[in-house]
Formats: C-alpha cells, structure tokens, sequence
C-alpha cells in the first residue's frame, strides 16, 4: 500500500520512518494504537484546520466569504479580536486560548466548485498539511464528495454551504456534520408563504441546476407546491457554470406558466434571473395573473449581483444579517469591524462551523473524532442565530429556525437586499429521519 492510500481504517505510514523523523505519526493504522488518530496533534503547540472553498467557478464570492469568516474564527479561537459568538454561544466550552492549548492554524485549497477538485484539495490538506478537520464548500455535489473522503481518512468534515437533501440524508456520513439547512426545510418553510401571496392555482415552470442540490431543490419545491393545488408544467435541467441562460427562458414565454423557478444559486442565479427580467417575464400577465419569480434559496451576495431584479422576489435563507438576537449581532459587529461590511451567510455558516468543531474538542477534552463526534451529537446550543439549535443524532443535520425573505423593494444600502418576512420555526421545518433515507455508519 503507498503512503497516500486512503483505507476504511486510515492511512498508513511506517512506524519506523516516524520515529526516524521524530514527528507524531500523521497517517496510521487507528486500530494499531487505540491512543491514535489520523493526524494526531499529539504533544505539539498547534493544530491545524483545512479550509475547501470556492475560489474559483460561480459560486466564488461565497467562497471568499467563507474563507473572510474562518480567518475570523481562527482569531476568537486563539484568543484573538473581540470574541465574536464566542462571548455569547451557550453552553461554551472553549476558553479563547487555542483548542485544548494548542495554537489553532489552518491551510486552505480551491474545491472550484468541482468534486474531483475538492476532493484533490481536501486529500492534499489531510495527507501533506496534517489537517485534522475539513470544512468549507458551496455546493452539494462537494460537499457529498469531500464528506466520503474524509469519512475514508477517519477526517472529521464540517460541511459549508451544501442545501442537497442528500448531504444528511442518503448520503450521510458519521464522519460528517451539517449547519446549514436543506431543501426540505426550503420547501416546509417557502411552501406556506408562496400559497399566501399567489394563491393555489398556479402553474410553475422549474430551471433547475444539474446536479444533487438542483434536483434535491426542485424536487421539495414541487413537493410542497403541488400539495398547495400548484402544476408544474415543465422542469428543464440546465449546466452549472453555463452564463448564457437565455435558450432555457424563451420556452417559459409561450409555455403557460405563471410563475418561473429558478432552482439555481451563485452566478448562475443573478444570470439567469437578470435574464428572465430582460426577456420581460416580470412584466406578464397570463390568463389575468402577475408573472411571478422564486429564488427558494437567496443568498445577500446574489441579491448584490442581481442588483433591482431581485426586488419583490421571495425564497429563504439559513441567516440574515439583519437578525438582532445577541449571537448574530456579535457576529456582524465583529465581521465588519475586521472587513468594512456585513456578513453574508456563507460567512455566518462556516464561522459557526469551525467555532462548533473547536467546541466539541473542548467538550471531549481530545481530538480524537470519536469522541468529537460523540460530543457533537445531539448537542444542543443557543447564542449563534437563529434561536435554540441542535445537531441531531440520527443524522447529524442541525435543526434550527428558517428564514423566509423577499427581495427589499426600499433597500436603505447595497447590504440592505434581502427582507427577512417571516422566521419559520424548528417545529415547521423538522422531519422524521427516515425521510431522506442513508446510513451513518461507523467510526472506526
């Protein structure tokens, strides 16, 4: 077996070079020593974390969000800046001196918004820079990727920006852990609002991006809508990345529907629905209804870059940074005091993510994952937005309160995009594990 062969137990290294090398073991066999893990920080000063996002491809801005926002958490964890959240998590296990002592330091790669990249990245993180703990992404076919590898290495994974039902549900690890919601939850929450403001007949026409969180996206959105009385007349499968969006929309002008989905985020979004408005589909009426638009999953950096044709458009959100509870707001204090602007919530979602993690080090009093994994499950929290929070066990899928938002027709800056209309409580959203199916598995 080379030394980068990733196994079910780990990965292998000779004892004996290590010990030539004078360097705690990175890669080993875990049932070989029971004391150790893949990359056991052991007795040195500092331990390191892998930072997998977007630098590249259309879902880029998120990623230099995320990336603002884990540079952030590093600074609070060793003690560093205000605190940010971790002045108001509860309970808080972590004493703003590193993690269990050791100075917390990280190495980042570009998952280019492509698995085979991610995955790339995430094993050069683990095998080459002796990361302990992968987190990060803006897309769910990485997320599923990068969480399969690292459940390989015995790698912890904090999942950044995945929406896909899969990521907690058929493609479930033990290994890894979600913040963020899923499309289940967009579709419990959304479904209610869009039945309010335009009623049970309508007829919908879905563009949906071609891969695990598009189809995940179209699929509640249907699901929830058609329960409502609502057809859908067509649903096109359209390429990430494909900027020219314009041959998917002519068809939706003589197609009879009345409302255009657009089960597509980053880049693709702001194009695609920049380009619904150019061809005037705000502007009709069929059969005496409004034309009508749905983004189901709104990010504050979208609605920058689409700019007035957001206005009035509804869909959810896992945070806003208007949100006043005490957790977002020393957030947001924090964030812009160190970058001139407010976060958005890939920002919010992986600070949580890697402030989370260091915490259930804490709470296990080791790096071990096993055990970290054991303290992240089932661990109940508050003080982080969006009220009382859970990492359920079953599925490690963390449950907490959604926001539903519309476009701001009187936005007060160009961060004032997104009004939250409605915060949509645990109990609405939350579902029965079985639901979306998978296995955990084991830590071994």
């Amino acid at each position: 077996m080379s030394q980068s062969t990733f196994t079910r137990r780990g990965l292998l290294r000779s004892s004996a070079a290590l010990g030539a090398a004078g360097v705690a073991p990175s890669f080993f066999v875990r049932d070989a020593w029971a004391q150790d893990f893949t990359n056991n920080p052991g007795n040195g000063s500092s331990v390191t974390l892998g930072f997998n996002v977007p630098q590249s491809g259309a879902y880029a801005d998120e990623g230099a969000d995320e990336l603002r926002a884990y540079t952030l958490a590093v600074k609070h964890l060793n003690g560093e800046g205000d605190g940010g959240m971790l002045n108001t998590m509860k309970p808080l296990s972590l004493k703003g001196n590193g993690v269990l002592g050791k100075e917390v330091k990280f190495v980042t790669g570009d998952t280019q918004t492509k698995s085979d990249a991610a995955r790339a990245s995430a094993k050069r993180m683990i095998e080459k820079d002796g990361a302990i703990m992968i987190t990060g992404g803006s897309s769910s076919g990485v997320a599923i990727a990068v969480q399969s590898l690292c459940q390989e290495a015995g790698v912890i994974f904090m999942a950044g920006l995945t929406h896909s039902n899969d990521t907690t549900g058929k493609d479930k690890r033990k290994y890894g852990f979600r913040h963020f919601f899923n499309t289940e939850m967009t579709g419990a929450s959304l479904g209610p609002v869009l039945e309010s403001n335009f009623g049970k007949d309508r007829n919908a026409y879905h563009l949906t991006a071609d891969y695990t969180w598009g189809w995940s996206q179209e699929g509640s959105i249907k699901k929830y809508t058609e329960a409502l009385g609502w057809n859908t007349t067509a649903a096109v499968r359209t390429p990430l990345g494909a900027g020219d969006f314009s041959q998917y929309i002519t068809p939706v002008l003589n197609s009879g529907a009345d409302v255009l989905v657009l089960n597509h985020y980053g880049k693709d979004m702001v194009n695609s629905l920049t380009q619904a408005v150019q061809f005037g589909l705000r502007d009709k009426n069929v059969g005496g209804k409004d034309f009508q638009i749905v983004v189901p999953l709104f990010s504050r950096l979208m609605a920058q870059g689409a700019g007035e044709n957001i206005k009035g458009i509804f869909g959810s959100t896992n945070w806003n940074w208007s949100l006043t509870d005490e957790g977002s707001a020393a957030f947001v204090k924090s964030f812009g005091a160190e970058y001139g602007f407010p976060p958005s919530q890939a920002a919010h979602t992986t600070y949580c993510q890697a402030i989370l993690y260091a915490n259930a080090c804490e709470m296990a009093g080791t790096f071990n994952p096993c055990e970290v994994i054991t303290a992240l499950e089932g661990f109940k929290f508050d003080g982080m937005g969006n009220g009382a929070t859970e990492y359920r066990a079953s599925d490690h899928q963390c449950f907490k309160d959604v926001l539903v938002v519309r476009g701001n027709e009187n936005p007060s800056s160009q961060f004032d995009l997104l009004e939250v209309v409605q915060e949509v409580p645990r109990s609405q959203v939350e579902y029965d594990p079985s639901l979306l199916g998978g296995e955990l598995g084991n830590c071994a």
